[in-house]
């Protein structure tokens, strides 16, 4: 089978480390970073590398798109005739509906696109950064659409298993923005919001702890990616935003009224919950 990745930045690099370490051998690789191909080649990571990939992708059984939302509809509209028939493409980008529809409309009718999201990655980008460890034990979500055929669902689903990934989990193109705007991109803004809360000028850095740690780390955050991700799925994450402060409005009116009983209540309420996750 030949593979051809599009972006070997941090996911893209990843999902080069997981194909090799899966034994895919014909795997080609394509970005406009001169020195991230190269850095690829010389890992082992891919067979070749170019910065445009015409010739690759006529002859890709499986194309996968480790981009920019917002350059995938550009990608598709470029390469449409260079697509080998009957070949498959998927995606590794956070949210669907924005582009599920454009994509339908302009890919070719002999092109299947099954549109995925590995639920792992980094707060860094680059290749340098790159690891499928993050892969293994993750959640792998395929969004199907009445297009795509079976063979190429199970093709998808049974390449993210051997790349590590624990489980694979078919949902639609609206429920997996919903739930991502919940699981993913809320605790991102919360992130973002925590560490920019902090008075300018202290150190901080004196006083952490793992929960200060962890709740932080992906406040290093990419944020060319990360705006074209919440932007594109507003809706959801504004929704997530708001049931958010109204649970924190409820432990803040509990500190204010010194309501120890509601305090534990919640406490116990949320323990019991993390338990079931």
């Amino acid at each position: 089978m030949n593979i051809v990745i599009v972006g070997l930045g941090v996911i893209g690099g990843s999902f080069a480390m997981g194909l090799k370490e899966a034994g895919y051998n014909n795997v080609f690789g394509v970005d406009v970073d001169e020195h991230t191909l190269t850095k690829a080649k010389s890992l082992g990571l891919i067979k070749e590398g170019c910065k445009t990939g015409e010739s690759f992708f006529k002859e890709a059984d499986l194309t996968i798109l480790a981009i920019y939302p917002k350059l995938v509809k550009k990608f598709i509209e470029d390469n449409k005739e260079n697509f080998k028939p009957g070949s498959v493409i998927t995606d590794a980008t956070g949210i669907k509906e924005m582009f599920i529809k454009d994509i339908i409309e302009i890919l070719p009718k002999n092109v299947d696109f099954i549109f995925g999201h590995p639920m792992a990655g980094r707060e860094k980008k680059g290749i340098d950064f790159a690891t499928n460890d993050v892969f293994k034990g993750a959640n792998y979500i395929i969004t199907p659409i009445e297009r795509n055929k079976k063979e190429n669902l199970d093709l998808v689903e049974n390449i993210a298993l051997k790349m590590g990934f624990k489980r694979v989990k078919r949902i639609t193109p609206e429920f997996h923005d919903e739930m991502i705007g919940f699981t993913s991109q809320l605790p991102h803004a919360m992130a973002v919001a925590l560490i920019n809360s902090d008075e300018e000028g202290r150190d901080t850095g004196s006083f952490i702890g793992d929960s200060y740690r962890d709740l932080t780390r992906i406040a290093n955050i990419n944020e060319e990616l990360w705006s074209e991700l919440f932007l594109g799925n507003k809706n959801n994450l504004l929704k997530a935003i708001n049931n958010f402060e109204l649970e924190l409005d409820l432990i803040k009116k509990a500190i204010h009224d010194n309501d120890k009983e509601t305090l534990m209540k919640y406490f116990r309420r949320s323990s019991a919950r993390r338990e079931k996750l």
